[in-house]
């Protein structure tokens, strides 16, 4: 038969990436969406996919736990997919309380209002590598110790603990991804590969001269959203609930990301790029490099899409957004 699944944060890179997946398996996909202020470009990511229409989307909040029990009540899903997150780093360091109540509560609700409701379920939890932060170990895997270092990684490690508790204390289907940086197309613009790609499109069309960003030395364990959901999904088809990292083993610094955009145009980064100390964290994560051996033996996940082909990937959708808003402004903002 026919699964259910519900995603929260459908509407953002992973959501978008991992609905495709699951309707290209017969799945009915739920997603919960937030009503915000740009509601009109809200399914953009859904839009640029084509799926837009293929999947239901109902108004919840995870905030709220009514709203998570009556949204599972809706959908009655199979499995669900808890990817809703105020997920970026910076913004954390200015609204801590906020990305503590979303990132890390919110999925303490998600995990109750599925007990209560159905308990049955499978769940899935969107944990990061930022919750290494300060790594204990050069090559991080599921045994690494954790040191978080912002607000964001702190309330990541409080869902991901909690989805371990509920495993272990009700007996729930409740896995773990924690997966380290993956980037496309459909990334965030306030994302640091978004901005390198969307910057390296303004220049080349003359619409900018510079890139302005923080700290350039700074690596991580770069790989495509679309290989990623991937992982999420086999995970919850397994028999037995379990943490696992998803990473490519390949660490990168921003230095040389950089130098790989610019170089897909013909462009030296270096005439280009301005470092700004206005732009660097209260806090850095150095390095992070990701060991999905786990993931492989179990499930034989391996990241299919190289460094090199997703970042010419997001130059060339960079270019396209921006020659098409140069012949036809649109309000999209993607």
């Amino acid at each position: 038969m026919a699964k259910t699944a519900l995603i929260t944060g459908i509407t953002g890179q992973d959501g978008a990436y991992l609905a495709q997946h699951l309707l290209s398996h017969g799945y009915t996909v739920y997603g919960l969406l937030r009503r915000s202020a740009s509601a009109e470009i809200i399914g953009e990511r859904l839009r640029w996919l084509g799926i837009l229409d293929d999947v239901k989307l109902i108004d919840g909040d995870l905030i709220d736990l009514s709203s998570c029990i009556r949204n599972l009540e809706t959908a009655r899903p199979d499995e669900i997919y808890n990817l809703a997150a105020q997920s970026f780093v910076a913004t954390s360091f200015q609204q801590p309380l906020l990305t503590g109540a979303v990132t890390g509560l919110g999925a303490a609700n998600m995990l109750e209002a599925m007990r209560i409701v159905c308990p049955k379920a499978r769940f899935y939890q969107a944990s990061s590598s930022e919750m290494f932060g300060k790594i204990q170990e050069q090559l991080q895997t599921e045994r690494t110790p954790f040191y978080p270092r912002s607000p964001y990684a702190v309330a990541k490690l409080y869902a991901h603990w909690m989805t371990v508790n509920y495993r272990e204390s009700f007996g729930m289907h409740a896995s773990s991804g924690i997966l380290f940086n993956h980037e496309s197309p459909l990334r965030g613009i306030e994302f640091v590969t978004r901005k390198v790609t969307d910057g390296v499109a303004r220049i080349k069309l003359g619409l900018a001269r510079e890139l302005r960003l923080g700290n350039l030395s700074a690596t991580r364990d770069w790989g495509h959203a679309r290989d990623y959901v991937q992982a999420m999904h086999l995970m919850l088809q397994q028999d037995t609930p379990d943490d696992y990292v998803i990473a490519t083993n390949r660490t990168t610094s921003i230095r040389d990301f950089c130098q790989m955009a610019f170089s897909h145009v013909g462009l030296n980064w270096q005439d280009h790029v301005v470092t700004s100390a206005d732009l660097l964290r209260p806090s850095e994560v150095d390095v992070l490099h990701g060991d999905a051996s786990k993931a492989r033996e179990a499930f034989g996940w391996v990241a299919k899409t190289s460094l090199e082909d997703m970042v010419a990937e997001m130059v060339e959708a960079d270019l396209a957004r921006h020659r098409a808003r140069i012949a036809a402004p649109a309000p999209s903002q993607l």
